[in-house]
């Protein structure tokens, strides 16, 4: 096997998905528009929390949001129920969203310009983190019952990433959670990433995670348009 040829064609993916990536945030800095990469591993809460986040945002802002899955639209039709613009991305056998998805996905799809533009990524902590979707905003997510070297086993996924959420913070105490641990092994590889630890159920923390949208989503929009 000619491992040289694999390694040509890997390295033309992705150079062909940065150049995408760029003319996507070329594009998204031009509409004003903060677009946020959620991560995560499956059943970590990610459509719970977009939820919650859209109960609070749809009446103030125009919110789009691209959902990511190998198959079915159930996620993309609980999130529908908002009201907000929701499209399914249907992966197959691939294990991420790129950004010719993205692209393909907004195509003739965005009458007005999004405030912001939520992308609920493939449920993986691996394949994911290594495609620039043209995001300003990239979260991952982890829940308290996953277990506290999360980020030690997928630090991709983790130092690529601006905001951790700790999810599920709710029954921390009934799986014996261990704060610090978990605290020391995203800060082992990603020192500046903020923590913020929430239910998205229970609603404990999740002004925090309101207020920093927010105030991301207002200082996008007073970016003037290029």
């Amino acid at each position: 096997m000619n491992n040289t040829r694999v390694v040509d064609i890997a390295q033309n993916l992705m150079a062909k998905n940065d150049a995408i990536a760029e003319r996507l945030r070329t594009r998204f800095a031009e509409s004003r528009t903060l677009v946020a990469n959620l991560l995560s591993s499956p059943g970590s809460g990610k459509t719970t929390l977009l939820e919650a986040t859209l109960a609070r945002f749809a009446n103030d802002y125009r919110i789009g949001v691209l959902v990511g899955d190998q198959a079915t639209e159930n996620d993309a039709l609980r999130l529908a129920r908002s009201g907000v613009d929701v499209r399914q991305i249907t992966t197959g056998e691939e294990c991420r969203l790129d950004a010719d998805m993205i692209a393909a996905a907004l195509d003739g799809w965005q009458k007005e310009r999004f405030d912001v533009l939520f992308i609920e990524n493939v449920g993986n902590l691996i394949c994911p983190a290594e495609y620039d979707l043209g995001e300003e905003l990239r979260v991952v997510l982890f829940s308290v019952t996953e277990g506290e070297d999360k980020p030690l086993k997928y630090p991709l996924a983790f130092n690529t990433s601006e905001l951790v959420l700790v999810t599920k913070i709710d029954i921390a105490g009934a799986v014996a959670y261990d704060r610090a641990a978990a605290a020391a092994s995203i800060r082992q590889v990603n020192p500046q990433a903020r923590i913020l630890e929430l239910s998205a159920r229970s609603g404990d923390g999740m002004g925090e995670w309101f207020a920093l949208l927010e105030e991301r989503i207002r200082a996008r929009s007073l970016v003037p348009a290029r």
